[in-house]
């Protein structure tokens, strides 16, 4: 008899299991929280400006010369918003003598 117990309690708890895994035993008594949407604003886009490439002239050496002080963004972000501003063109790939715009950073 004490056999038949334990295996009937052990039956029971893994099948307790099973439906609360399956299908959740709370799922009916839970109330439904109102959803809340929430949009985020479009990136905006940095500023720029347009300059002329000299000879000699890095996208870096452009932007440092423009701003005031030190860069207070990475190099990276400075490489993302050149690509941005010029239509995916990496900054190796500049020619002297074009005009391009680079980021402003203030």
């Amino acid at each position: 008899m004490k056999r038949f117990f334990i295996t009937f309690v052990i039956l029971v708890t893994i099948y307790v299991i099973y439906i609360d895994l399956n299908e959740g035993t709370l799922s009916s008594t839970q109330k439904q929280e109102p959803s809340i949407e929430v949009q985020a604003s479009p990136e905006e886009a940095p500023l720029f400006f347009e300059q002329q490439v000299q000879s000699g002239d890095t996208v870096l050496s452009i932007v440092e010369e423009y701003s005031t002080g030190a860069l207070s963004v990475s190099l990276e972000t400075v490489v993302n918003d050149f690509q941005k501003l010029n239509g995916g063109l990496k900054p190796e790939d500049i020619q002297i003598g074009k005009s391009y715009s680079f980021p402003i950073y203030k």
